[in-house]
């Protein structure tokens, strides 16, 4: 195993994990919605209905699971490793602070989406250099879609749910992979998340043998701002699959790394209630959460790019290529 000393070469060095962010409380949403529209105004009915969502599954895990995944991580690899959420706490701004103090000169920066969309990561880096130069220089990772201990953990769950599901309903079950949309306008301009969404989920469906199924992709958690977003829908694709005598469905979301109320309502209630209206069953896959294959994902990008670091200068966020 590569030493600390040997991966952080003469700097102090630790990692940043970068994720979503979700509300501590019903209370906390108003505010927390706002930061997601970075300030745009929010129909009061889209507010309740968000409250109501929250309100059926207790709370979002996303924060708790989130920082366990940093603990393991900086175990494995003996470096400090800090989390900073976008959205709510603890806020990106305040944990750079917080490194600075710690005397961390440079950042390994690891965003909790594996697709690279400027919806995600591209705010998610905006929000790293919000207040102005780092005191830090940082090698930010742009996309680990496709990585393969990645594909091992999603593969990993979808095979043993899918084959209990399979062995539940005495029958074929139709795969599905899940990503959140994202506006079309977002893919027109040149975003690679929709090709890097389906690529995951070609590899995992390879690595898991659902290859030789016939599988299919549908993105989900379509916004409610009007605008047209990237389908084709959860429900169109359970509808299609309807009308070609299919009775069961596994989804397996692949944008998402852990439990959070896209996958614990939107799949586990809403998709599942649908489904079940139209007279068919779903089951889902487990998500990664602290899954030691994500953990080892995490690790071997770590110590890779950190190899390549000592044979290069850590260029600073926001210098020119």
């Amino acid at each position: 195993m590569m030493s600390r000393i040997e991966m952080s070469s003469s700097k102090k060095t630790a990692v940043l994990l970068l994720a979503h962010g979700s509300p501590d409380s019903l209370e906390d949403i108003p505010e927390f919605l706002l930061r997601v529209t970075r300030g745009r105004a929010i129909p009061s009915e889209v507010v309740e209905e968000i409250k109501h969502r929250y309100g059926l599954i207790g709370r979002s895990p996303l924060t708790e699971l989130t920082m366990r995944q940093g603990e393991l991580l900086s175990s494995e690899l003996e470096l400090p490793v800090y989390v900073g959420m976008r959205n709510w706490k603890p806020f990106i701004a305040d944990v750079v602070r917080t490194m600075a103090v710690d005397g961390i000169e440079h950042a390994m920066v690891i965003c909790l989406a594996p697709q690279n969309s400027r919806t995600s990561v591209g705010l998610y880096r905006s929000a790293l250099g919000a207040d102005g130069e780092l005191p830090f220089s940082v090698d930010f990772v742009e996309s680990w879609h496709d990585h393969p201990l990645l594909i091992k953990a999603f593969a990993e769950r979808l095979r043993g749910g899918w084959a209990g599901a399979r062995n539940e309903k005495g029958s074929k079950v139709q795969v599905i992979f899940t990503a959140h949309s994202v506006p079309q306008r977002t893919i027109a301009d040149g975003d690679p998340y929709e090709i890097q969404g389906k690529e995951t989920a070609a590899l995992v469906a390879t690595e898991a043998s659902a290859a030789r199924e016939d599988w299919r992709f549908a993105f989900q958690s379509q916004g409610m701002s009007g605008e047209p977003w990237l389908g084709p829908t959860v429900e169109d694709t359970i509808l299609m699959l309807k009308a070609e005598g299919c009775s069961g469905i596994f989804v397996q979301p692949i944008g998402f790394l852990c439990d959070h109320v896209e996958v614990l309502f939107d799949i586990d209630i809403a998709f599942k209630k649908f489904a079940e209206s139209q007279g068919m069953r779903l089951w889902r896959a487990e998500s990664l959460n602290d899954s030691p294959l994500l953990t080892a994902a995490l690790v071997d990008i770590v110590k890779s790019r950190m190899s390549e670091e000592n044979k290069s200068i850590p260029i600073p966020v926001g210098a020119k290529s």
